[in-house]
């Protein structure tokens, strides 16, 4: 299985000026410069992409059917 990037830590927002950190745009900055490191071409991630979306469609099936 292929392995996910762990060796860096997730990007903090850290505002040097107090008025940045009411900012909404600061959170969204550190989010960008978050870099995910997934081989997409690996079978076993389109696997664990078929697993997942079916798994929501029939979330998704079950809560139409009881809302009905």
């Amino acid at each position: 299985m292929s392995e996910l990037n762990t060796k860096t830590p997730p990007a903090t927002s850290q505002a040097s000026d107090p008025e940045e950190k009411g900012k909404p745009g600061s959170i969204k900055k550190a989010e960008e410069e978050e870099e995910i490191d997934i081989d997409l071409t690996a079978p076993e991630t389109e696997k664990a992409a078929l697993a997942i979306q079916g798994k929501f469609r029939r979330f998704q099936k079950r809560k139409k059917d009881s809302s009905s």
